[in-house]
């Protein structure tokens, strides 16, 4: 160790120090305990660690002569929440054989409070130099091996095994791959979004022309001090392709066994990047070229603090392949980001569209049919072009398009549900990035998801295999156009869900889309009232936990969002957001319309009559 790495131990105070990795702090961060004058080095337990302390740095200790197999186990769990890549030090704890089969990238198990091991005295025999201990605890989701992660509320319970090597306890048969408690797993990996290109499809069926970036969000882990080391790793990350659920309806623009020809990436003092790639990288064209730097850019603007301004890319010996700015980059944004909307809308006592100006404080009436009162609506979807809007009438059996300018007619009925309640009749419509209009209609006797390409005067069925008995309650289309989010009733539980957009078929009595592989992303609430894109990776959802009502933001993947909390409003049943994250958010709540700016404590009357608060799309 060099003399500018000095090192110092540090615990929690009043923590007991045990277990098998010990937790140091560099001499320069404020909190550091004093250098202790006596005793000897020992495992700080995983369970007693400042979690909020991101620069603490984890370091394993190996396994101590004559140790029983207990602590073997004990020590083996603690040493993988380390903050060293290979695993060596948990690795000691293993056998040879077991050392060279276990695959801890394979699957993460994530438990809420962490493995609790015990042993099985009935198994086993200390004589014949074997003991099993049992790892058990409450699973609450996993990582798999394509770094995705996934709710998954079960019991956990696994065996681990053990011999004696030499004279010494060491596990032969180890859980698969990792066995993280919530805590550990939050402080050791971070969310990332990869970024890859929406499968060319008809424009009249998807919207989507090959040309938007979508998201696919998973985890990583990070080194403390070193921001390369997680740029770097997320660059990898991003060639190895999508994750196998996005997988279907994206495509990567870097050619097939594409790899970094550098050892490690970093941003320079302007915070562009330059990327050598190896050979199969380097032999594309032009336009292949940019739409790859673009993957990157976005990829890597998730680990920047302040705006990437470019990516370099360039062949093995550094010749300059393409370079791609941040303006260059944007045009591969989805419509969402791509040219987000300034204005928020709402309906009024009487069911008229109005709209808020960009930072204005005073609604007024939008042009047309939908702000003069021609027909009042239950609910309402502005396209992100902001000159046509789509609405469902009070009866909530109808649905209605209309331009947004003055003299314009509603037209004839779109649709029409047979629902004999409004509540039971179509949901809130929801606009994708190419113009498509998606809406369910949740009439008991046919509830369907529908969609209406744009231009088309016809409803088109969208077929959800997995729902299975489920009804879809409202819905909010990514503006990418390939993923879906549901509110969907099952029994006596609401429920998000994500689903993924694909083509199927185009002949006679075959739907051209479905919605397939539903997922969960709000596990932990009973009853969900409302969802909206909060960014491209992003939900806002108010539902209810055990009777209490909660406002909160979750990943697409189900995971938490680690930013603090949103500030209350008193019986919200609406929200709404923009996939621009700077944008305000929008409630209905017992109040009326209310507005909480990105920066704001505290939510802002807009109106105190008002519902069905709206961004375009």
């Amino acid at each position: 160790m060099r003399p500018d790495q000095r090192w110092y131990g540090r615990r929690r105070p009043g923590a007991p120090l045990r277990g098998g990795a010990l937790a140091l702090c560099g001499v320069l961060m404020a909190g550091c305990a004093s250098m202790p004058d006596s005793g000897g080095v020992r495992r700080v337990d995983v369970s007693q660690r400042a979690d909020a302390d991101a620069q603490v740095r984890v370091f394993g200790v190996p396994p101590r002569k004559g140790e029983l197999p207990a602590d073997i186990v004990r020590g083996f769990l603690e040493a993988t929440t380390s903050d060293e890549a290979d695993f060596r030090t948990a690795r000691q704890y293993l056998t040879k054989e077991a050392s060279r089969r276990w695959r801890p990238s394979s699957v993460t198990t994530v438990l809420a409070d962490g493995p609790v091991p015990r042993m099985d005295l009935r198994a086993g025999d200390r004589q014949d130099d074997s003991a099993v201990a049992v790892l058990s605890g409450d699973q609450i989701a996993a990582v798999d091996q394509d770094q995705a992660y996934r709710p998954e509320e079960a019991p956990y319970e696994t065996r681990v095994r053990l011999t004696k090597v030499g004279g010494e306890w060491r596990i032969d048969q180890p859980p698969r791959g990792l066995v993280l408690g919530r805590s550990d797993f939050e402080r050791i990996y971070r969310p990332v979004n990869k970024y890859y290109f929406a499968v060319p499809g008809s424009h009249e069926d998807s919207g989507t022309g090959g040309d938007v970036l979508v998201a696919d969000p998973v985890y990583l882990r990070k080194r403390v001090g070193k921001r390369e080391d997680l740029v770097t790793s997320t660059v990898k990350a991003l060639l190895k392709g999508p994750s196998s659920w996005l997988d279907p309806v994206v495509e990567t623009k870097f050619p097939a066994g594409t790899r970094l020809a550098d050892e490690t990436l970093s941003l320079d003092d302007s915070n562009g990047v330059r990327v050598r790639l190896n050979d199969r990288g380097s032999r594309v064209g032009p336009v292949q070229c940019n739409q790859m730097a673009a993957q990157l850019l976005f990829a890597v603007q998730d680990l920047a603090s302040a705006q990437v301004s470019q990516v370099d890319l360039a062949d093995p010996k550094g010749s300059r392949l393409c370079v791609v700015n941040r303006g260059q980059a944007d045009a591969y944004a989805p419509a969402g980001l791509r040219e987000p909307s300034e204005r928020q809308y709402f309906l009024d006592a009487r069911g008229r569209l109005a709209s808020l100006p960009p930072g204005g404080e005073v609604p007024s009436l939008v042009a047309g049919p939908f702000g003069d009162g021609q027909v009042a609506l239950r609910s309402v979807a502005v396209a992100r072009s902001e000159r046509l809007a789509a609405g469902v009438s009070q009866d909530g059996r109808s649905l209605y398009m209309a331009p947004i300018e003055t003299g314009a007619e509603p037209g004839e009925v779109v649709l029409h549900s047979r629902a004999g309640r409004p509540e039971d009749g179509l949901s809130r419509p929801s606009w994708d990035g190419g113009g498509n209009l998606w809406i369910a209609d949740r009439d008991p006797d046919s509830p369907q998801l529908l969609y209406l390409p744009r231009g088309a005067k016809e409803a088109r069925e969208v077929v959800v295999p997995s729902l299975g008995d489920g009804r879809i309650e409202s819905l909010r289309v990514a503006s990418d156009g390939v993923r879906i989010a549901l509110v969907v009733e099952r029994g006596e539980r609401t429920s998000l869900e994500l689903g993924r957009i694909e083509r199927t078929g185009s002949g006679p009595g075959k739907p051209p889309l479905s919605v397939n592989d539903l997922r969960p992303v709000t596990p932990t609430l009973e009853h969900v009232e409302s969802a909206s894109w909060a960014g491209v990776s992003r939900l806002v959802v108010v539902g209810r936990a055990s009777g209490v009502q909660q406002l909160l933001y979750v990943r697409t993947d189900g995971s938490a969002v680690n930013t603090p909390p949103l500030p209350g409003a008193n019986g919200v049943t609406a929200v709404a957001a923009s996939e621009d994250e700077d944008k305000p958010l929008l409630a209905d709540s017992e109040d009326g319309i209310v507005r909480l700016p990105p920066m704001g404590a505290n939510w802002q009357l807009v109106t105190e009559k008002g519902s069905e608060p709206v961004y375009p799309g």
